[in-house]
């Protein structure tokens, strides 16, 4: 049985950390985004981007929206393939339908106190004065890119003793509560079974802790056996790109959640540090839904986080309502996207199989 006394762990203590110019809202587990400081030189005003020059969308041939309704009913297993194999086309109607999207490329960070087991890394707090949260360099993804990273503060580092295990390196094992062996399963502690002995512990009612290997105890989980922390502020920086997506459908009558899958024609394509509307588009709902979305990011994203730059884009999303007749009743499909795709919510014949 293993004798030890282990104190109670506890939290970090209060004075674990000490005290950082730029840094005094910090918090251990952290304390929220930092705003980005003004820009030291004025902005330029964004510029108009330039004008796409064919806003028209291709039209549909009869054999490929027919080709296209084919496959569709050839993916359904119980469906009837009379309808694509037999429907005769009686019209096709094209839809302009576009998709702007808004993108918006940020850069956020935070700062909190951590601490990690002390690995022989030099304490350097106040050996010079600490980087300002937006002073610290981290170099960015490509644009447009997710990524995260995690930076150790220079200059805020210091090392303590573990609080956890007040230094010892070791916890008592919570498995065998510090005594390096448990009751044997098979008996129940009790050292025979069926009134003999318990070939499993040799009659000792004991079974060695595989938890902690008989020891008693466990390398503390905080400071991983070194009895001390290095405590330090880390920068938290975050790439984000928020992407946000308005699709004019000018009454096709297909279900706009069926376009998310599928991609368009991309006709307008306009990238700059700050972006201005998309003015002169055909469609005034669309020119609005720019204006507003770019006006909502900017003033949205700028709180928190530096905006590095904005790109947006418009796709044309290819719709052709098909009317065809079968069996003497007319019908009716949509062939969307550049993959040719087919939404056809009353399929006339839905059902072939036959129970014997």
């Amino acid at each position: 049985m293993n004798g030890a006394v282990y104190p109670a762990p506890s939290a970090p203590p209060a004075n674990i950390f000490g005290t950082v110019p730029g840094y005094e809202g910090t918090l251990a587990g952290g304390g929220g985004y930092l705003p980005p400081p003004m820009p030291l030189e004025p902005v330029a005003p964004p510029q108009p981007g330039p004008a796409p020059e064919d806003w028209s969308i291709p039209s549909l041939s009869e054999d490929v929206a027919h080709d296209a309704f084919k496959s569709f009913a050839s993916s359904n297993c119980c469906w009837s393939k009379s309808p694509a194999n037999d429907g005769v086309i009686t019209s096709m109607e094209p839809f302009n339908t576009y998709r702007y999207r808004l993108e918006t490329f940020t850069e956020s960070r935070s700062t909190e106190w951590a601490h990690k087991p002390h690995e022989g890394e030099p304490a350097d707090f106040y050996t010079q004065t600490a980087p300002r949260p937006w002073e610290v360099q981290a170099t960015p993804p490509s644009l447009f890119t997710n990524h995260t990273e995690e930076i150790r503060v220079p200059f805020t580092s210091s090392i303590k003793e573990c609080h956890t295990c007040h230094a010892l390196g070791t916890m008592q094992c919570v498995e065998c509560h510090g005594n390096g062996y448990k009751p044997c399963w098979s008996c129940n502690g009790s050292g025979t079974r069926s009134d003999e002995n318990c070939s499993r512990c040799d009659s000792t009612g004991k079974d060695r802790c595989t938890e902690c290997d008989s020891r008693g105890s466990k390398d503390c989980e905080t400071c991983e056996g070194k009895r001390q922390l290095l405590t330090y502020i880390k920068l938290k920086v975050e790439w984000t790109d928020n992407v946000e997506d308005h699709v004019v459908q000018q009454n096709s009558g297909i279900n706009v959640d069926d376009l998310r899958s599928v991609t368009g024609k991309e006709l307008f394509k306009n990238n700059q540090y700050l972006l201005y509307p998309l003015f002169g588009f055909p469609n005034p709902a669309m020119a609005e839904a720019s204006d507003r979305l770019i006006k909502d990011h900017q003033s949205k994203y700028a709180q928190n986080s530096r905006i590095l730059q904005q790109r947006q884009t418009v796709e044309l999303i290819p719709i052709t309502k098909v009317n065809y007749k079968w069996k003497g009743d007319s019908h009716v499909y949509f062939v969307y996207g550049n993959e040719n795709q087919v939404s056809a919510d009353n399929y006339p014949a839905t059902c072939c199989c036959v129970i014997q």
